[in-house]
């Protein structure tokens, strides 16, 4: 609503500075606000009330039909001011006066109408086609990423798998099945948003799986008691961050270490880091293999939540902490 009483207000502004009366430029301006502002807002009325139907039409057919709609409105808007304009006694609002000022001024506004329309439509079919490309390419950097990380995480699952058959049947059961359900959130819908409690869960489950693999040298302290379990986030938006805080932070330690996941409700939005300890040698090595999965999330967190989406890096000497933060929304 703002972003249209701002446009509308400084199409005014340029039409009163375009325009040759003899009013003084502040009647003008007040007259013309007055009819561009009332047209702004009872088109943006039509059209929201006609969006069920628009969307079910082809862009050459909704944008002929939206063509329809607004030019009709300006006409029915241009009567009426004109009509409104004669009974108090100020005259055509395009310096003429009774009828013979309506079809000029009719004229004109269904003209500046048709263009302004154009104007708009087009920039939102491009604004609509860029962020469809973005989304698809983000989606194809996601896939691309998770085919690169499936196959070393399978292979190491499998190995600690086939080693517990004979040691330990029943976690080794147990960690089949935890591979399957790691793997079936993994395979779905990169999409889609989850509930907090349902992403923390799906990253328990892997740090399980990496537990029978690192053994004592893993651990992870959970401080996520402050969050809101219910709030939404981009599925496989946490795993990977823990993800790469073990494989880049914990396994090159001989001795391994902690990665310690907290979070807190800031407001109206949710903030959740994940640290891990790392070493000069490792750190340096890890750094370029991070970069890509944190632009990945990055972006995913910025089609998601726009601004609001954010991920921050803080590297000290001997941590590394990833931020993210996103607007809580049930």
């Amino acid at each position: 609503m703002l972003a249209i009483v701002l446009v509308a207000e400084l199409l005014a502004i340029v039409l009163a500075l375009a325009s040759t009366g003899a009013a003084p430029f502040l009647t003008s301006l007040a007259r013309i606000s007055l009819f561009v502002q009332w047209l702004a807002l009872t088109s943006a009325a039509v059209l929201c009330y006609s969006r069920s139907t628009l969307c079910r039409l082809s862009v050459p057919q909704a944008s002929a039909a939206v063509f329809g709609l607004l030019l009709t409105n300006a006409a029915i808007l241009t009567i009426i001011a004109q009509h409104i304009a004669n009974r108090i006694d100020i005259g055509a609002l395009d310096g003429a006066a009774g009828v013979a000022g309506l079809w000029p001024f009719l004229l004109r506004n269904l003209g500046i109408t048709l263009i302004v329309t154009a104007v708009l439509l087009r920039y939102f079919f491009v604004a609509h086609q860029w962020r469809r490309h973005v989304r698809a390419e983000a989606r194809s950097r996601i896939a691309a990423l998770q085919a690169r990380i499936r196959p070393h995480f399978l292979f190491n699952s499998m190995n600690t798998i086939a080693a517990l058959t004979r040691s330990d049947p029943r976690r080794a059961e147990e960690a089949v099945e935890d591979l399957a359900d790691l793997f079936r959130a993994t395979l779905g819908d990169e999409g889609r948003l989850l509930r907090l409690k349902e992403e923390l869960e799906l990253s328990r489950l892997y740090q399980r799986m990496e537990e029978l693999r690192l053994g004592p040298r893993l651990r992870v302290d959970w401080t996520v008691g402050e969050l809101p379990m219910r709030a939404l986030v981009p599925g496989l938006t946490i795993q990977p961050l823990l993800e790469n805080a073990i494989y880049h932070g914990i396994e090159p330690l001989e001795g391994g270490g902690t990665v310690t996941v907290s979070g807190r409700l800031d407001g109206a939005d949710v903030e959740l880091s994940v640290t891990n300890p790392v070493t000069r040698l490792p750190y340096e090595k890890s750094r370029t293999g991070n970069r890509l999965a944190l632009d990945n999330i990055r972006q995913r967190l910025m089609l998601a939540y726009g601004s609001r989406g954010r991920l921050d890096v803080a590297e000290e000497t001997d941590s590394y902490t990833v931020t993210i933060r996103f607007p809580y929304d049930e």
